[in-house]
């Protein structure tokens, strides 16, 4: 398997997500997760013998913020569905078993987007285990720094009808132009009522940042970060016409049932499109 730079992250992701489904108090399921590392099995040994102790233990920290940032985006996108929302895209989808695990309403087509190799893999997985999807799923290999919007209407969504739009685990690899480019255009694609969420990482606490950028086994994903739209996230989602809404990570694990007075966590926006502000950006 040939998967470099970001892809290979969606790997380690699949990972925790499989060790989640091993907790009797699981926050979520994902059957697939498990098979996602077995094809990848020998880029995980050469990650975990170049990680050592420390890596494993800051592996252990970045692990926890996955399982609450599966379960909370879990929860939003069935909430915009509930709300109304009757399109869903995951963008930079990943190795996201979304379409194969949660309870769709009735109607829902949901649209993955991210690169070829990373969704060829994905697809030979499952088709082996010959998965079934909950709702229409449409797969689109795209470049997000190319015409993707003009691909994703031509595959089927629908610009006039509101959709919940999910930017997991993406943003900080763009540079500021780059996200506003991408955010713009799914404001484009936005009707009124849509939704969208992402990390808010901001409110992310220095030492773990600092331990996450000084962790051996990441340096390779940390030389990719540029940081996104920075500290203007949220200022920049209201000028575009967004109602935006923070999320406190660690409230969120203490929710979930997850509290650690160590670990510090990440925290997310989402959004409602409104339709009645003109983008000033």
């Amino acid at each position: 398997m040939e998967i470099s730079g970001v892809s290979r992250t969606a790997i380690g992701v699949a990972w925790l997500r499989a060790q989640e489904r091993l907790r009797p108090d699981k926050l979520f399921d994902d059957p697939y997760a498990a098979d996602f590392v077995m094809g990848a099995r020998e880029m995980m040994a050469e990650a975990a013998s170049r990680s050592g102790e420390r890596g494993r233990a800051v592996g252990a920290l970045f692990g926890k913020h996955v399982v609450i940032r599966t379960k909370f985006y879990d929860d939003y996108l069935l909430s915009a569905c509930a709300a109304g929302c009757r399109q869903v895209v995951l963008v930079a989808a990943g190795l996201d078993t979304r379409a194969f695990r949660l309870d769709w309403p009735a109607g829902v087509r949901l649209f993955e987007l991210d690169l070829p190799d990373l969704l060829d893999y994905k697809e030979r997985i499952l088709d082996a285990r010959e998965a079934a999807p909950r709702c229409e799923r449409t797969v689109l290999a795209v470049d997000l720094r190319e015409d993707w919007a003009g691909r994703l209407v031509e595959a089927g969504l629908r610009p006039t009808e509101p959709t919940a739009w999910l930017i997991e685990g993406l943003l900080v690899y763009l540079g500021y132009e780059e996200a506003a480019g991408l955010l713009t255009a799914i404001g484009s694609l936005s009707a009124p009522g849509s939704q969208l969420s992402c990390e808010d990482r901001n409110s992310a606490s220095e030492s773990l940042a600092t331990r996450v950028r000084e962790a051996p086994e990441l340096a390779e994903v940390v030389a990719l970060w540029k940081g996104g739209l920075g500290t203007d996230l949220g200022d920049w989602l209201t000028r575009d016409g967004w109602q935006v809404r923070g999320h406190n990570g660690t409230a969120l694990a203490g929710t979930y049932g997850r509290a650690d007075a160590e670990a510090a966590y990440v925290g997310f926006l989402t959004a409602v499109r409104d339709g009645s502000a003109e983008r000033t950006s």
